[in-house]
């Protein structure tokens, strides 16, 4: 009967965590944790950010100052430093949280120390396929697990592609306690059949009014098929109005630069833009030829934007992408790649049916609001599941010495996410 109540009162108040992080660089994982705290209060979550190292590039810091986030920094020199484990239990202790979030293997370990010793559930999200080869690589992905493994009450993947390489690669790993929940965005509000704003963006980037554009965005390294994209575009000269930004930035980015001399009036490299939304206003197609990816948020945003799609049927990519927003292709074909880019750049009819068809899809699934409603839902499951161990002491002090105080018990109404929880 008290656990009953107890998950009512969990229902009706506002729950508290903090996402352990291992920085807040620009990246996928970073970025979607900013939209997160933007969905947080309609869906009565009340956040905290605990970022392992300080981040040389603070926009996703000032960012989440600018909601009131609280960011818990460690202000360490590096990932592994072992004082992470003391300072991120002090500030543990300080915030009270009722569930602790990991975010990529760094930040699983430390967590997990925190959780166990405070007694508080513990969640984490994987957010890349981590296949990384060698002894060292093998070692921290180990280690991470370890800490996943004995004390995470819940493992999220961001698709259902990778909960089946997890559950392969760690067979020690419970399926109960491995759910999928697909990530969201922020709506940037989708582009108009007049595309507002995209003469003015193409102007800037250099790039003619009538041509046809094709985006791909993302960090610049292995697997994410640049190589097979330059290829294509190859394929594709007699489509003289055809035109292709690369956005992102990263270690393959030299040899891209080279690779794609013989296309180079025809492919353009912008660098690293926390615009993304913006620059989409000069695109007509968005593409992602990867060799592999759990759920690639520049995917995300093109659904967002209403554009049609061009990617490869791999990992958690066919979870975005169905036939009706896009055509899916075989990985490493440049060939096959080049087709479909051709099949949607002389189809302009085509090309706003999927469109229409993505930015729908984006409102069904992938919309952030709806996103942060089901990890609240997730949230209250694993305080359940921990025998109501924060919520049942109500003013007294637990162990770890960590008092649940009254004031964390804000009553919240789920207005804004009716018909989502």
């Amino acid at each position: 009967m008290t656990a009953k109540l107890s998950a009512q009162a969990m229902a009706r108040r506002l729950v508290r965590v903090v996402h352990l992080i291992h920085s807040l660089e620009p990246g996928g994982a970073e970025a979607v944790l900013v939209d997160l705290a933007r969905a947080a209060p309609a869906a009565g979550l009340e956040l905290a950010v605990m970022p392992l190292v300080r981040p040389r590039d603070e926009r996703y810091l000032a960012a989440l100052r600018e909601l009131d986030v609280p960011v818990l920094a460690l202000d360490l020199p590096s990932r592994w430093d072992v004082r992470a484990f003391p300072r991120s239990l002090t500030l543990l202790r300080e915030w009270q949280p009722d569930v602790v979030h990991t975010h990529l293997k760094h930040a699983d370990l430390v967590g997990a120390v925190g959780a166990r010793t405070l007694r508080l559930p513990m969640v984490s999200t994987l957010h890349v396929v981590d296949d990384g080869r060698g002894a060292v690589a093998g070692f921290k992905r180990r280690l991470a697990a370890i800490g996943r493994l004995t004390t995470a009450a819940r493992t999220i993947t961001v698709s259902e592609a990778q909960r089946r390489w997890y559950l392969d690669a760690f067979p020690s790993a419970h399926p109960d306690r491995v759910v999928t929940i697909h990530n969201g965005i922020a709506d940037p509000g989708r582009i108009s059949a007049g595309r507002p704003g995209s003469d003015a963006v193409r102007r800037s980037l250099g790039i003619p009014g009538d041509a046809v554009v094709v985006a791909q965005v993302g960090l610049l390294r292995e697997g994410k098929g640049h190589h097979d994209l330059i290829t294509a575009l190859g394929l594709l000269s007699d489509i003289p109005d055809l035109r292709v930004l690369v956005v992102g930035d990263g270690p393959l980015r030299r040899s891209l630069e080279l690779a794609c001399v013989p296309v180079r009036e025809r492919l353009q490299f912008t660098g690293y833009r926390d615009d993304v939304p913006a620059l989409l206003e000069a695109a007509d197609i968005v593409v992602q030829p990867s060799e592999f990816d759990a759920l690639p948020t520049a995917l995300i945003q093109a659904l967002a934007a209403g554009l049609p799609i061009v990617a490869t049927a791999v990992g958690g990519i066919p979870e975005i992408v169905t036939p009706g927003e896009g055509i899916l292709v075989p990985p490493r074909n440049p060939v096959a790649l080049a087709r479909a880019i051709r099949a949607l750049a002389v189809d302009r009819e085509r090309r706003a049916v999927l469109g229409g068809a993505a930015r729908s899809r984006f409102e069904q699934g992938f919309e952030a609001t709806s996103w942060a409603a089901r990890l609240r839902t997730l949230y209250v499951d694993v305080i359940g599941d921990e025998g109501q161990k924060q919520v049942c002491r109500a003013a007294s002090s637990g162990p770890g010495g960590v008092p649940v105080r009254q004031e964390h018990h804000t009553t919240w109404e789920a207005r804004d996410t009716e018909g989502v929880l």
